[in-house]
């Protein structure tokens, strides 16, 4: 692309079309993206540690009842989710498709002998195994997959698990994601970011589609030296908590709680996200 390219641009882009998901499976994004998910100066790709680990106990206790047991967390990254359940007893498996992210789980792992199992691959097409005691997917990943992925994956997650499994999933509040559509347009200068190793120019833009109920970003990374321009994008769908019921009972769940967050402290809880328990 090239910066007439942004100034052409549509004005009303259609959801999933060129705006499917940002490149998690690409191996310079991939690593990128890493540095960003073991930072501790944000919660943005992933969560700082103290939350995760408040995280962990509150499903170790409340979802588990302190007995070890199988899990499948599906979106693992780096793996902080099911290192931590694997040092309280569990035996995990994580699933990804950032390769970086899976290279430094599999050696914590190792290092740490833990009792983790991690497969690169898409959430959409890989085969989940079965017998799991809980299928984990937070930090609202769901959202991020076209409505018939999602019922594919949590459809998937209920044959994953033991016959008195639980499904735990922590998707988006519905206002949260019109807010991320509305919000303005943006932008900023790095000398390196998600996007790029090189100095950058980052210009980010939101639509809200309200026939779809989908939040569409781009996000233009034009090179400070050369001027090209790199155009990423991605939709996220939201539901509001009817639709999140009916999804879950469509898939086969019958026991289905909605909650606030996840955990149980004002710090463990992110307003934009709630959780959901279904068995």
């Amino acid at each position: 692309m090239q910066i007439a390219d942004i100034v052409t641009r549509s004005r009303q882009p259609g959801p999933w079309v060129d705006a499917d998901k940002i490149p998690w499976h690409e191996p310079g994004f991939s690593r990128r993206m890493l540095q960003e998910h073991l930072s501790q100066e944000h919660n943005l790709a992933s969560r700082r540690f103290v939350i995760v680990d408040e995280h962990v106990q509150w499903i170790h206790h409340h979802l588990l009842g302190d007995t070890p047991a199988r899990i499948l967390d599906l979106g693992c990254g780096p793996g902080l989710y099911t290192s931590r359940l694997a040092k309280l007893k569990h035996s995990c498996v994580g699933i990804d498709c950032s390769p970086a992210s899976m290279e430094y789980a599999m050696q914590q792992a190792a290092e740490q002998q833990l009792d983790c199992t991690y497969v690169h691959g898409d959430v959409r097409t890989i085969d989940f195994g079965t017998g799991f005691d809980l299928v984990m997917m937070v930090f609202g990943e769901l959202n991020v997959f076209h409505s018939s992925d999602a019922r594919t994956i949590v459809a998937k997650a209920r044959r994953a698990l033991a016959p008195d499994g639980v499904l735990l999933l922590e998707p988006h509040r519905f206002s949260a994601i019109e807010q991320l559509g509305r919000q303005g347009p943006s932008w900023h200068t790095a000398e390196s970011g998600l996007f790029s190793d090189t100095p950058h120019l980052w210009l980010e833009e939101s639509f809200w589609n309200p026939q779809s109920c989908t939040a569409i970003q781009y996000f233009y990374v034009i090179d400070a030296a050369t001027g090209d321009v790199t155009r990423h994008g991605q939709t996220i769908q939201a539901y509001t908590d009817e639709q999140y019921r009916n999804l879950l009972a469509d898939c086969g769940f019958k026991s289905i709680e909605l909650l606030p967050s996840l955990g149980t402290t004002e710090e463990a809880g992110q307003r934009h996200l709630m959780a959901v328990v279904a068995r």
